[in-house]
């Protein structure tokens, strides 16, 4: 059929929501495929020098060939997109005037359509894509002592993560049509089991504090727009336990009490946990709709498999939600828990009040993770037979703990390092890139030569954490190794800031030569930007 100002259109109207749904998928999967072949097209334009063989090997012909063939036809998906978008408005009458032969339109829905949601966040996908006195050679080392080495995690999203619209209170992109529909069948079970590999185990482990604290809103990071759509009140029953054996976080959901009404006097709610900062559907877990009522009772378990060492740096978020199968999913109110703090000997259910979330500035972080390492300074001919030749700076990066990025989700990080004043790229060292988790293990030695002792009071180890995303880099932090003194061979340098616990690593190092330092410091955002 022909619309006037659509061009040719496809009659849908005879399908079902469900229907239109599962068309919908479809083209999601079809978006993501386009995706995948821009980025591996994108890898063969660095690597491929001859524009003969590159045509070939990134298909460029076939498209040639495609637009001379099909240059005055509409593209199929768009046709597709263009007649979901011209569906019929949908009739709303209420259950009582059914009976009553009533067959009232309801006034068309503001929601912003499925199709152009998918279109928009294309888009968005293609937008995404450093003379000084002191000279140490560098010499990279690596090492592998009883540390294993890091399994990539698998980071694909589902559809119902790319369908996503902003919710109610403006908080996080929630689920459409597609998203709801998938959270009826997912959340029939009381127990939602987490994949083994999605959440990697720590190879370090350290004693949890004996405190229970609640945190300010973490996943207020990352939220954007307006909150308080909705009234938060009420309160939650819930409690955790940690399953040593198995390696499991287990929360027991148990209750709703006094919540808010979100339509005429009723709620339709469920619970929904993220282990923060991770804000992927690896981390999302969910209990079952508890329909009409504002004193749910859940009785549900949502388990994650996660190591006492990853737990360290994870925030539990646990967020109430009025379920909109047709609309917007409404925000009623969250709980926060700082696992590195909980007492694990505490495990009968406790109420918490709901909070609303508070808007928070990213740029007001002090801390985005913390750095597993240890520094030794080897002295020159300590090791016998006149070895080494000149003292030496080892420092041995083992891993880092709760990485917090600037999205959310997953990350794909490395560390470089300097030993100031020297800021030379001979100076310059690099660890490999880990994909796709927030508790990387690195487990690489850089090794700095051409030292004496009294340089160590002039220099300063510079360890920063960077978020490789595509081709760009982001700086998420650092750490810097120094006496902390401001000065530097007698001049004044904005790079010798280190904090006090900084400053006691480094002194502790230079008081035991041929001693490895062992310490856990926070991955600072703070560091003052030094002149390249």
């Amino acid at each position: 059929m022909v619309m006037e100002g659509e061009g040719e259109l496809l009659d849908l109207s005879h399908l079902s929501e469900a229907e239109q749904a599962s068309i919908l998928e479809v083209l999601l999967r079809d978006s993501e495929l386009r995706c995948r072949d821009e980025g591996r097209v994108r890898t063969l334009q660095q690597k491929e020098s001859d524009p003969v063989r590159l045509r070939s090997l990134s298909g460029a012909w076939f498209n040639e060939e495609r637009n001379k063939r099909h240059r005055d036809t509409k593209d199929g998906v768009e046709i597709v997109q263009a007649s979901l978008r011209r569906r019929k408005p949908r009739i709303d009458v209420a259950l009582s005037g059914v009976f009553n032969g009533q067959t009232e339109e309801a006034p068309p829905m503001t929601k912003k359509d499925p199709t152009s949601q998918m279109k928009d966040q294309e888009e968005d996908q293609r937008s995404n894509r450093s003379q000084n006195r002191l000279t140490p050679t560098p010499r990279p080392r690596t090492r592998s002592p009883n540390t294993q080495s890091p399994q990539d995690s698998n980071s694909h999203s589902s559809s119902s993560e790319y369908y996503s619209r902003r919710n109610g209170h403006g908080d996080e992109r929630e689920e459409t049509l597609q998203d709801s529909d998938e959270d009826w069948d997912s959340m029939s079970s009381g127990m939602t089991e987490q994949d083994p590999n999605t959440l990697r185990h720590g190879s370090s482990i350290s004693s949890l504090k004996s405190n229970n604290t609640l945190s300010g809103s973490m996943m207020s990071l990352f939220s954007s727009g307006e909150f308080g759509a909705v009234e938060v009140k009420g309160r939650i029953l819930f409690s955790l336990d940690y399953d040593t054996q198995k390696e499991e976080l287990h929360v027991m959901v148990s209750r709703c009490e006094d919540l808010a009404a979100a339509r005429k006097n009723r709620s339709d709610p469920y619970v929904k946990a993220y282990l923060l900062p991770d804000k992927s559907s690896h981390s999302k877990k969910k209990t079952s709709v508890k329909k009409k009522t504002l004193s749910p009772v859940f009785d549900q378990t949502l388990k994650y498999k996660i190591s006492v060492s990853e737990m360290r740096g994870r925030t539990l978020n646990l967020s109430v939600w009025h379920a909109a199968p047709l609309g917007r999913n409404l925000f009623l109110g969250e709980v926060e828990l700082e696992l590195a703090t909980w007492d694990w000997t505490h495990t009968h259910p406790d109420w918490y009040q709901l909070v609303p979330r508070v808007q928070c500035n990213q740029d007001s972080i002090s801390s985005r993770g913390i750095m597993v390492l240890s520094i030794k300074f080897t002295p020159a001919g300590s090791e016998g037979a006149g070895l080494p030749l000149t003292g030496e700076l080892h420092i041995w990066l083992r891993e880092a703990v709760g990485l917090l990025s600037t999205k959310g989700g997953a990350i794909d990080s490395f560390v470089k390092s300097f030993v100031l004043p020297d800021a030379s790229r001979s100076s310059s060292q690099k660890t490999r890139v880990v994909r796709r988790t927030l508790s990387p293990t690195y487990n690489h030695t850089m090794v700095y030569d051409g030292f004496q002792p009294a340089d160590l009071k002039e220099a300063c180890a510079e360890l920063t954490v960077w978020h490789r995303e595509g081709l760009k880099t982001h700086l998420l932090g650092g750490v810097r190794l120094s006496p902390g003194t401001g000065l530097s061979y007698g001049q004044p340098v904005c790079w010798m800031d280190s904090t006090e616990e900084e400053v006691a690593v480094w002194t502790s190092m230079m008081q035991k030569p041929n001693q490895w330092i062992d310490t856990t410091l926070r991955i600072r955002t703070n560091l003052v930007q030094r002149p390249e």
